[in-house]
C-alpha cells in the first residue's frame, strides 16, 4: 500500500496537533511491519497556489462556522475554505478518498458540520471524526479507518 496522503487546513493549530502525532504513529507502525503505510501531508492555506494532485488523499477539515445552528437557521462557513476551493480546482476531488473532520462537541448540531458540507459537496464519505485535538485513542482508530478506506478505494479502481 502507499502512503496516505492528507490534505488539510489547521486554523487554531489542533488539526495539524493530530495529524503530527498520526504521522508519527504510522511511522511507528511501518516500522513494526512494512505493509502499514506511513502518513504524508499537505498543508493547504489562502496562499496555496492551484495544484492538480496525482495521488489519491483524504481531506482533514475543522469547523469554524459564524450563525445559525448550522440547519434551519443557516451557517457560514469561515476560514476553511481555501482548503474546499483546492480541492474543487483541476479535478482533484476525483482522487479524494474521503472526509475526517474535527470539532467541539459543545456545539452539538454544528460538530464536524463542515466535513459533513464537504463530503455532501464533493460526493465523498464522511469517514470519521474527533474532538479538537483528539486522543491517543483516536489516532489509532483513525489510522485503521484511513487504511480500511485507501484498500477499498485501490479495489474500487
Amino acid at each position: 500500500m502507499n502512503d496516505l496522503s492528507i490534505l488539510f487546513i489547521s486554523i487554531e493549530g489542533n488539526t495539524r496537533s493530530f495529524l503530527k502525532r498520526l504521522v508519527s504513529y504510522a511511522e511507528q507502525q511501518h516500522i513494526i511491519n512494512k505493509a502499514d503505510p506511513a502518513v504524508t501531508l499537505k498543508e493547504i492555506t489562502d496562499q496555496t497556489l492551484p495544484a492538480k494532485e496525482t495521488q489519491p488523499f483524504f481531506i482533514f477539515v475543522p469547523t469554524y462556522l459564524d450563525g445559525g445552528n448550522g440547519f434551519d437557521s443557516g451557517f457560514t462557513e469561515m476560514m476553511t475554505n481555501s482548503l474546499g476551493e483546492y480541492v474543487e480546482q483541476n479535478d482533484n476531488t476525483k482522487l479524494c478518498m474521503g472526509i475526517v473532520g474535527s470539532g467541539n462537541k459543545n456545539f452539538n448540531e454544528q460538530y464536524c458540520l463542515t466535513a459533513r458540507e464537504y463530503s455532501a459537496k464533493f460526493n465523498v464519505p464522511f469517514l470519521a471524526d474527533y474532538e479538537l485535538r483528539g486522543t491517543d485513542r483516536d489516532v489509532e482508530r483513525i489510522y485503521g479507518v484511513l487504511k480500511q478506506r485507501a484498500s477499498e478505494f485501490e479495489s474500487e479502481k
